[in-house]
C-alpha cells in the first residue's frame, strides 16, 4: 500500500487526517513543521505528499520547491485555508498535482489520492532491462507476472537505480528504509541485497565498507 506524508501544523487536523487514511490502508507519517517533513523525506520513499501551505518557519510552497530542485518528483496535493488565485498558481507552478481548499471534505480527498495515485502508476512503470519496476505500487513485474519481492527491497531497488551509477551508503539506505527505533542491521540489509541479485545479478555491486551501488548496462 502507499505510503504517504502528511505535513499539517495543526494537530488535531494532522491526526483525523492520519486516523482516516491509516483505516483506507495507507502507510502515514506526519510532521508538524516543514522540517521535520524534509527529515522523513530523506528517511522514506514516499509515494504521496499533503502538504499544508501556512507553516511555521516556511510555506509549504518553499518546502515543494526545495524538494524539486533536489529531483524529488513525488505526487503532491495541498490542503490550505488560501483561496487567491495567486497562491493558486503559485501551488501548481511549483509542481503540486492537485490542490484543496480548507475545510477538507476527506471522503474528496480519498477520491484524489486515488486519483493521483493511479495517473502515477501510469507514469511510474519503468523498464529495468527485462523487468519493469512499479514505483507507486512497489511491485516488480517480469512481463506480466508480479514477482515476490518485499517492499523494502523494492525501496532499496529504487534508491539504488535513481542514485545512477553513483555508490549508495550502507547508512543512507538504512536511513531511507527504516523508521527510527526500527532495527536496521547490516544483516537485514543483506537480506534485501540477496532478495535483489535474485532478478539483478549483475547489477548491484557490494562497495566494501561503503555501500552499494547499481551497475549501469
Amino acid at each position: 500500500m502507499a505510503r504517504i506524508l502528511v505535513l499539517e501544523d495543526d494537530q488535531l487536523f494532522n491526526e483525523t487526517l492520519e486516523d482516516f487514511l491509516e483505516e483506507e490502508g495507507y502507510v502515514i507519517e506526519c510532521a508538524l513543521d516543514p522540517y521535520s517533513a524534509l527529515e522523513l523525506s530523506y528517511k522514506h520513499v514516499f509515494d504521496l505528499y499533503l502538504f499544508d501551505v501556512n507553516l511555521p518557519y516556511e510555506n509549504g510552497f518553499d518546502l515543494l520547491e526545495k524538494l524539486r530542485q533536489n529531483d524529488d518528483m513525488t505526487p503532491t496535493i495541498f490542503l490550505t485555508s488560501r483561496d487567491d488565485k495567486d497562491s493558486l498558481t503559485r501551488g501548481f507552478s511549483t509542481g503540486a498535482d492537485d490542490y484543496m481548499k480548507k475545510p477538507i471534505d476527506l471522503d474528496e480527498l480519498l477520491l484524489r489520492i486515488q486519483a493521483v495515485l493511479r495517473r502515477q502508476i501510469r507514469k511510474e512503470r519503468v523498464g529495468i532491462g527485462q523487468y519493469s519496476l512499479d514505483t507507486t505500487a512497489k511491485i516488480l513485474y517480469f512481463g506480466d507476472e508480479a514477482l515476490e519481492v518485499t517492499q523494502k527491497a523494492i525501496e532499496l531497488l529504487v534508491l539504488l537505480v535513481q542514485a545512477n551509477g553513483e555508490v549508495v551508503s550502507s547508512e543512507e539506505i538504512k536511513n531511507r528504509l527504516w523508521a527510527a527505533g526500527q532495527n536496521a542491521s547490516n544483516g537485514s540489509l543483506r537480506v534485501y541485497i540477496t532478495q535483489l541479485k535474485k532478478y539483478f545479478p549483475e547489477n548491484i555491486s557490494n562497495v566494501r565498507g561503503v555501500g552499494y551501488r547499481w551497475v549501469i548496462d
